[in-house]
């Protein structure tokens, strides 16, 4: 309970893939993820199909701010070229708890 009230803003990312650019996109979460706690970020879950074409993150931040922040870093727009390669096709959603 106490999580769910300290991070104001929750998302649910959906990542479709196409399977040749499975590679590129992965690179592209790896070099990227690492970033998230810089800016009040947390990788809460990261669900991936068996051949990699769908990915699921549930992603919280502690404001919208910092939120903000982190998708403007130049070290994220650095690594935009993974991610144009994969061709995915990405969803986000911004969700809040139910009790």
């Amino acid at each position: 309970m106490g999580h769910a009230t300290s991070a104001s803003l929750t998302f649910v990312l959906i990542a479709r893939v196409p399977s040749d650019g499975v590679a590129s996109f992965q690179a592209y979460e790896d070099a990227v993820l690492p970033l998230l706690s810089e800016f009040g970020g947390l990788l809460e879950r990261r669900l991936r199909n068996s051949d990699g074409t769908i990915e699921v993150h549930i992603v919280s931040f502690d404001s919208d701010q910092n939120f903000q922040r982190f998708r403007s870093d130049p070290r994220r727009a650095s690594f935009a070229h993974l991610l144009e390669a994969s061709a995915a096709s990405i969803e986000r959603f911004a969700m809040t708890d139910v009790a």
